[in-house]
């Protein structure tokens, strides 16, 4: 199976100047747990929401009356730059054992041709695509 048969398609992204809080928001309203990072449609890093739970803690550890403050900074400060992608073409199975090997949870999907994010594959999609196929 190709990862464009399980992957998300056009996921929420989030931009380089994007807050800490916006993107907590973003992730809670939305129910997601990975938060691509674009500028000008390129991907340049993801921020999952273990990131920014860390992230929140040490804040409200170090400083409670500064954490509201702190979770002003931008996304790029804490998300993982460059992070591995794959194309929608690639095999599933190799994503997996990406995701396996590197303890991720999600994977963004890049067209290579157009260098553009097109998807995010998760476990969640893994999982939907092999229900009822094991």
């Amino acid at each position: 199976m190709q990862i464009r048969d399980a992957m998300t398609a056009n996921p929420l992204t989030a931009r380089l100047t994007t807050t800490v809080f916006d993107a907590i928001r973003t992730l809670e309203s939305e129910q997601i747990r990975h938060l691509p990072i674009v500028e000008g449609g390129e991907l340049v890093g993801i921020v999952s929401d273990r990131d920014l739970l860390r992230f929140s803690h040490a804040a409200l550890l170090e400083d409670p009356d500064a954490a509201r403050t702190q979770l002003q900074v931008a996304v790029s400060t804490i998300m993982t730059a460059d992070p591995a992608c794959v194309a929608p073409e690639d095999d599933i199975d190799d994503a997996i054992d990406l995701m396996l090997e590197n303890r991720i949870g999600a994977l963004p999907v890049v067209d290579e041709t157009e260098g553009q994010l097109v998807g995010i594959l998760s476990y969640v999609d893994v999982m939907r695509a092999a229900r009822g196929k094991l």
